[in-house]
């Protein structure tokens, strides 16, 4: 290095002021540091046994020296399996157990009070903590009709009522088409509780909501039932058809107790709003609907 090049450079003050604007505020260790390598915790770094939980079998734990850069520090994979926590009293996970104990409290609801009261009671699905909340019913439960949408908007969630958005004003004036009202008919869902953010509810979710539908729409025992969309219709038609070949033909939902009721597929009002060219064939299953309770009686 000639003598005019050590003149270039710079000086220990010059080069730590450059460090600190640059955000260096830690000096180095004299080993050198694997970064992407478990290292070991140090006795004085380790964290006090009765304040944080200690790390699963085989993790190694990570240096505590700075929390704002011991992922870096440690090479921790953003993916990697955290500390072990205590359980959540409102985290839910949905699985067959919930399921299993869904089906127990809705068969041994005798009545309609009874089933919502477990309904309300179970924790076993997670869109229940994310819920304003639960969405029974709407209408009269003796009525001939049966209506079974999806699940619950923002609007269903606030008030606690089944279709009373821009969906539920549709519906109301489909249903005086055919000369019905909310006195004459009961709606419902097959998910009581609004998922976030109107999601669509998932599979486990709609498998542990699904004996609370099916023991409310035995109870009711309609003459007709009509399913609001093809989640409803699939759910509980066992079907995998879309609704745009389902709508319109009669199909049957047995009941646990083997009672066999006359099913409508139609179109959802929330899709009739979206694609109204459709309206029409959503009228013609209504016509439908009718003329199926006049031949009842």
């Amino acid at each position: 290095m000639t003598a005019a090049s050590r003149n270039n450079q710079p000086d220990l003050r010059d080069l730590l002021a450059f460090y600190a604007s640059a955000g260096v505020d830690e000096a180095l260790e004299e080993a050198p540091v694997n970064r992407f390598a478990e290292a070991a915790p140090r006795p004085a770094e380790r964290a006090p046994a009765t304040t944080a939980p200690s790390p699963p079998t085989g993790e190694s734990a990570a240096p505590q020296r700075s929390t704002s850069f011991s992922r870096a520090e440690t090479g921790e994979r953003p993916n990697a399996a955290p500390a072990a926590r205590a359980p959540s009293a409102t985290a839910t996970v949905p699985d067959e157990a919930q399921a299993a104990l869904a089906r127990q409290l809705a068969a041994t609801a005798a009545t309609l009070d009874e089933l919502r009261q477990h309904m309300a009671a179970f924790d076993g699905c997670n869109l229940k903590f994310t819920a304003k909340n639960l969405v029974f019913a709407d209408g009269n439960p003796d009525a001939a009709v049966m209506l079974v949408g999806e699940a619950p908007g923002r609007d269903e969630d606030i008030e606690g009522l089944p279709f009373v958005g821009r969906s539920g004003r549709l519906l109301d004036r489909m249903l005086a088409a055919i000369g019905l009202d909310r006195t004459s008919v009961y709606i419902a869902n097959v998910i009581p509780w609004r998922p976030p953010g109107n999601r669509t509810p998932t599979p486990h979710e709609t498998e542990i909501c699904r004996p609370f539908i099916e023991r409310q729409i035995e109870l009711v025992n309609p003459k007709v039932l009509v399913n609001l969309g093809g989640p409803s219709a699939k759910t509980l038609l066992n079907t995998t058809e879309g609704i745009l070949r389902l709508r319109g033909n009669w199909r049957v939902h047995t009941t646990a107790s083997g009672t066999a009721i006359p099913a409508m597929p139609t179109l959802h009002p929330a899709y009739l709003l979206r694609t109204p060219a459709h309206k029409k064939l959503a009228w013609r299953d209504f016509l439908e609907v009718k003329a199926k309770l006049r031949a009842l009686g």
